[in-house]
């Protein structure tokens, strides 16, 4: 098996686990998720423990995995370098959380729920794809603007 293969097939089976655990810890409901975010009406805590099985998880394996020198299907691993917090980060993080609140999907979730054709995920998962286009479009539109604007 080539590199890349092994790549696509490592790719899809960590993928078709996520969804799995999306699935079975109801993360893929946007009533339940809805639910967990309603601090002032009628709360439910329990995504609290499907997140904190997350967490428990990740974080000793996320150590043990950092100690390898490179990842076992690439080059390198994709560690974000940045930790300053900037305007993009900012606005980016409200509209994550404004559309969480209000369709009770977050990317994950909403993809795994096209699989089972639910028309709520293929409405957020179409204006998510509109608001990757729309911010795209701006990056490109400022860059041409900074361009123009330097002087020759």
């Amino acid at each position: 098996m080539t590199a890349e293969k092994k790549r696509i097939v490592v790719a899809y089976l960590v993928g078709l686990l996520f969804g799995l655990g999306l699935v079975v810890g109801g993360m893929t409901q946007p009533g339940k998720v809805i639910g967990f975010l309603d601090f002032a009406g009628s709360w439910d805590p329990s995504l609290i423990f499907v997140m904190g099985g997350a967490i428990v998880v990740f974080m000793p394996l996320f150590r043990l995995v950092m100690r390898r020198n490179k990842p076992v299907c690439d080059a390198n691993f994709g560690v974000p370098t940045r930790n300053d917090i900037d305007a993009p980060l900012v606005v980016g993080a409200g509209f994550f959380g404004i559309g969480w609140g209000l369709a009770g999907y977050c990317p994950g979730p909403a993809l795994t729920s096209l699989g089972g054709a639910a028309q709520s995920a293929f409405i957020f998962t179409v204006a998510m794809l509109a608001g990757f286009a729309l911010e795209r479009s701006y990056k490109t539109l400022v860059a041409r603007r900074d361009q123009h604007q330097q002087p020759a």
